[in-house]
C-alpha cells in the first residue's frame, strides 16, 4: 500500500522546475481555498433565520470533529511527509508532523457533507465539495501530503460529518442557545448600529 502511495504521489507531485503559473495557482489552492469554509458558515449564519443557522452550527461541529478526529489519529500513528522522507519536490513551507489525514481537506469535506445533506443547504456543499478536489492535487503536487493522506480525510470527514448528524437533534439544539448568546454579546456594537442582524 505505502508503494502504491508514493508511486501516486510520484505521478502528481511538481517536477524541479514547475511552470511559474501552475505553481502560483497551486499555491493558492493549498493555502487560500480553505478559507472559503468560515466565510461560507459566517455569511449563511449572518444571513440566515434560525433553522439556517442550526445547519451552519451542524456544519462548523462536523469540521471541528473531523480536526479533533485527526488530532487523535496522528497522536496514534505518526505518517511522515513526502520531504521528511526525501520524496519528491517541495513548494510549500510545512511543519514536519503527520500527514495522515489532511486537516485542509477533511475541514472542507466535513462542512461540505454536513450541507450537502439539508437541501436548503445543498448548493453551498456541493461548491465545497468540488472544490476539495483541486485542494487535494495542490497538496500532493506542492509536496506536503500524500493520495492517502487524502483518502483519509474523505473518510474521517464523512464519519464526523455523520456522527455530528446524527445527533444533531441533541447537538446543534443544545449549542445553539449559547452559541447565540455568545454571537450577541461579541457583536452588541454592530447589532445595535443594525450593521448585523440579531
Amino acid at each position: 500500500m505505502e508503494k502504491m502511495n508514493q508511486a501516486l504521489f510520484l505521478m502528481l507531485n511538481a517536477p524541479e522546475h514547475p511552470p511559474a503559473l501552475l505553481l502560483a495557482v497551486a499555491q493558492g489552492l493549498a493555502e487560500w481555498l480553505v478559507w472559503l469554509v468560515p466565510l461560507m458558515l459566517t455569511l449563511g449564519w449572518l444571513r440566515g433565520d434560525e433553522k439556517l443557522r442550526k445547519l451552519m452550527l451542524g456544519a462548523t461541529l462536523s469540521g471541528l470533529a473531523g480536526l479533533l478526529i485527526n488530532q487523535v489519529i496522528g497522536l496514534f500513528w505518526q505518517h511522515p511527509r513526502p520531504f521528511m522522507v526525501g520524496l519528491g519536490h517541495t513548494f510549500l513551507a510545512h511543519a514536519p508532523d503527520s500527514s495522515f489525514p489532511s486537516d485542509h481537506l477533511t475541514l472542507l469535506w466535513a462542512v461540505a457533507f454536513s450541507l450537502l445533506v439539508h437541501e436548503r443547504s445543498r448548493p453551498a456543499g456541493l461548491l465545497l465539495a468540488f472544490l476539495g478536489l483541486p485542494v487535494a492535487w495542490a497538496r500532493i503536487y506542492l509536496g506536503v501530503h500524500f493520495p492517502l493522506d487524502m483518502a483519509g480525510a474523505a473518510l474521517v470527514a464523512l464519519t464526523s460529518s455523520q456522527l455530528v448528524l446524527r445527533e444533531k437533534l441533541c447537538l446543534a439544539e443544545r449549542f445553539y442557545p449559547p452559541v447565540k448568546k455568545l454571537y450577541r454579546l461579541l457583536a452588541a456594537p454592530l447589532i445595535r448600529r443594525g450593521w448585523i442582524p440579531n
